[in-house]
């Protein structure tokens, strides 16, 4: 499974993006339930956020969904840490 995150927005405007691809990996269950949970949670279009916050659209596969600070859910919070830190 392929799990892709873009993060716009913010004070300096500077867009970020990482991707991992679960596929083999010993903790690919963790990573796709994790994905799952932060889809359900997100929106088919970009939410309104707050000036200067961030903006995010989780892709995994071909399902993509967006959200914004500070309306995260700790599945999304988490999983886009994780894939930015990660997959950058």
């Amino acid at each position: 499974m392929r799990i892709q995150v873009s993060r716009t927005g913010g004070f300096a405007g500077i867009a970020r993006q990482g991707e991992v691809d679960t596929s083999g990996r010993p903790d690919a269950a963790e990573w796709e339930t994790l994905a799952e949970a932060a889809l359900a949670a997100g929106r088919g279009g970009p939410p309104a956020g707050v000036p200067d916050g961030f903006r995010y659209r989780i892709t995994v596969g071909d399902r993509t969904v967006h959200c914004a600070d500070p309306r995260l859910t700790e599945e999304q919070r988490t999983l886009i840490a994780r894939i930015l830190e990660e997959g950058a």
